[in-house]
């Protein structure tokens, strides 16, 4: 190796994974004159699910520079509907009513478009970006001396293996999780357990005008499903439930069929998809809830999914990723620098909003199938700005100072109001989704496990 090809293969930081986490705080980085190399696994465009965003990404890409190739790319959404088969009506919110009205509106986007765009716009502002290399070990011991590097062993597409000696490692491998399983510190959430099946359709039946993009939500018996126009005309449309409800009930069925049955559980969504037509396989994924012991180390950092995950109910995953890249970008930043104390203190703060924003979903996720919360949803009232708060938490505005907080507690409250006044009902749905907790982790495998054919598509974790 020549003094020239070691200089280029030690750069300042490797980013591990090309989504949104990873191209938004190599774009960060690079754009602040450091050297950055970023590597993803497969390449673009390519297919991931997650196609709906928040409100509160809206100003990550101003501060990105990608508003405007992202609206191009994307359809309006102004608010989600709630559908619940033991309600009579719809119940609509929007993000104009949220506390802070400036920001009235997210887009859905194709993920395959969307991750590519922030890749290339990575490259553009001078990082390093590789396709079709997966990382496969960090060893974060390898350096001697003064000037500590990293090992990163990169595998290439023709399966020839590089090694990389970065100052610095963000670990953005998604649910890939990479850094967590190499230190044996990834967790299964103890609370949450799901799996999903998921398809897209042409034809579906879509709501008229502006609310064409809206989101809708449909409760069912085991769980949830989500309803995503997208820009081309064509609708994403999933099943969320526990992994139990995949391994009792399939039966033998393709997936495809499995999908449709599925479906026919939830008739308010199934009347949308009556003259639909499904345009590609079902695909799969596996358990979503899972989380890491922590989030940085020594000249490491993990952003997004890398760290935590919970649940897609309210498309929080794009925004917390994107949010935590921006708070990784500047601790980075200042580390390598040289600025210690700056960085740490930075580090610190990147670690609160690592564990507050999930917590913040969280709350909401593991009581999204008690009757109490339905109720409350399907019947919202803005008593001492409560459903503002709400919105504004749907929103993403979870990291400024907006007075969510006291609102939070009011509906809280309320919630558990509601469980003593059907109390019954809520110890059953507790009980239920315990059992099914507890069943997931004994069998220790995914949900995806009983969804898998032969050759279909499936995003594991």
């Amino acid at each position: 190796m020549t003094p020239q090809q070691f200089t280029g293969m030690c750069p300042d930081v490797v980013v591990i994974g090309g989504g949104p986490a990873g191209s938004t705080v190599a774009a960060l980085l690079a754009d602040k004159g450091h050297d950055v190399v970023m590597f993803e696994k497969a390449q673009h465009p390519r297919f991931h699910i997650g196609e709906s965003l928040l409100p509160m990404n809206m100003p990550l890409f101003d501060r990105l520079g990608v508003r405007v190739e992202v609206e191009k790319i994307g359809i309006m959404k102004l608010g989600a509907e709630f559908v619940s088969p033991w309600h009579d009506h719809t119940s609509r919110f929007f993000f104009a009513e949220a506390m802070d009205k400036s920001f009235p509106y997210a887009v859905h986007v194709r993920r395959s478009e969307f991750d590519e765009l922030l890749f290339r716009h990575a490259a553009k502002l001078g990082a390093r970006t590789f396709e079709n290399q997966r990382v496969l070990k960090v060893d974060m011991d390898a350096g001697k001396g003064s000037d500590m590097r990293a090992l990163v062993k990169v595998k290439n597409a023709d399966g020839t293996e590089t090694d990389w000696r970065p100052r610095y490692v963000i670990d953005a491998s998604g649910r890939d999780t990479l850094l967590s399983n190499q230190y044996d510190a990834k967790e299964k959430n103890p609370r949450h357990a799901s799996a999903a099946i998921f398809g897209h359709f042409r034809g579906a039946q879509r709501a008229p005008g502006r609310l064409e993009g809206s989101i809708s939500l449909f409760w069912f018996d085991h769980g949830w499903f989500w309803y995503i126009p997208l820009r081309d005309g064509t609708t994403s449309v999933g099943a969320v439930a526990h992994p139990g409800y995949f391994k009792e009930h399939r039966k033998g069925a393709n997936l495809d069929d499995f999908l449709m049955q599925t479906i026919a559980l939830a008739p308010k969504l199934a009347e949308r998809l009556k003259d639909a037509e499904m345009i590609e396989p079902a695909t799969t994924t596996g358990n979503y809830a899972y989380n890491s012991k922590f989030c940085r180390g020594d000249r490491f950092i993990m952003v997004g999914d890398a760290y935590a995950f919970v649940d897609p109910m309210f498309s929080s995953g794009v925004f917390l990723a994107m949010n935590s890249a921006f708070e990784a970008a500047a601790g980075v930043d200042l580390w390598l620098k040289g600025e210690a104390r700056a960085a740490e203190k930075q580090f610190k703060r990147f670690e609160k909003v690592m564990k507050h924003g999930p917590a913040m979903f969280s709350w909401f996720i593991y009581r999204i199938t008690s009757p109490a919360i339905r109720n409350i949803f399907m019947n919202p009232r803005n008593m001492w700005r409560m459903q503002e708060a709400l919105l504004s938490i749907l929103a993403g505005d979870l990291f400024r100072d907006t007075p969510v907080g006291p609102r939070l507690l009011g509906f809280k409250a309320i919630y558990y109001a509601n469980c003593l006044a059907i109390l019954p009902q809520a110890i059953k749905t507790w009980l239920w989704r315990r059992r099914n907790v507890k069943k997931a982790a004994a069998d220790q495998v995914s949900g995806a496990l009983y969804l898998q054919d032969q050759g279909a598509r499936s995003e594991s974790v």
